[in-house]
């Protein structure tokens, strides 16, 4: 599984598209397609353009919230929240073969997850973020810490967890060493494509 997520960005659909070709094209190779409060039939349609790219760039292509969105176009997977669909329904309308990512916020939320088979967890956010309304609370590199000793401790096996929420290129050695797996990237790659490739060389 990549260790690099780029949550896609924009307000309008051309912004949105644009973005996701730009990351692209500067090598990232798993999308999520992210457009809170968009019109569906427009959502529908950047989805429908962000499988072909990825597609074509031989890239992960997975929707955030929309489980049947996925399903319609035939997405790697899906990203889903705490307050949306069940995992277990997600996973029966997508079949097993699709990946389902799913947020947390707590150790109890890692716990949750943990039990539902997620492929991954989006765990978060490490700071404060305006790219997410109702944004849970702050974990910054302590919470992850606190997280990833409780499992150590209980003697869980470390799931694939991916920090989210304000993450940028200096916080990944931190991370690693907590034991991170990977990180989900918004603001930073949006604002500057070019440094996916230094965002993959941090991460190996």
């Amino acid at each position: 599984m990549e260790k690099l997520q780029y949550i896609s960005q924009g307000f309008t659909i051309e912004d949105q598209e644009l973005n996701i070709r730009k990351a692209l094209d500067n090598g990232i190779q798993w999308i999520q397609v992210r457009w809170k409060n968009a019109p569906e039939n427009e959502f529908i349609k950047l989805c429908e353009t962000s499988k072909k790219l990825c597609s074509k760039y031989q890239a992960v292509c997975i929707i955030n919230d929309h489980v049947h969105i996925a399903k319609e176009i035939d997405a790697h997977g899906v990203h889903i929240g705490l307050q949306d669909m069940p995992v277990e329904a997600a996973r029966f309308i997508l079949g097993e073969d699709k990946l389902i990512g799913g947020t947390a916020n707590t150790f109890q939320d890692v716990l949750q997850r943990m039990a539902e088979s997620c492929d991954y967890i989006g765990l978060g956010p490490l700071r404060f973020t305006q790219t997410k309304e109702k944004l849970s609370p702050v974990l910054g590199l302590g919470g992850y810490q606190n997280i990833i000793e409780e499992l150590k401790e209980k003697s869980f096996e470390i799931p694939k967890i991916f920090a989210i929420g304000g993450v940028v290129l200096n916080d990944i050695e931190l991370l690693q060493q907590i034991g991170i797996y990977g990180v989900a990237v918004s603001g930073q790659i949006t604002g500057k494509p070019t440094i996916i490739s230094q965002f993959k060389t941090a991460l190996q």
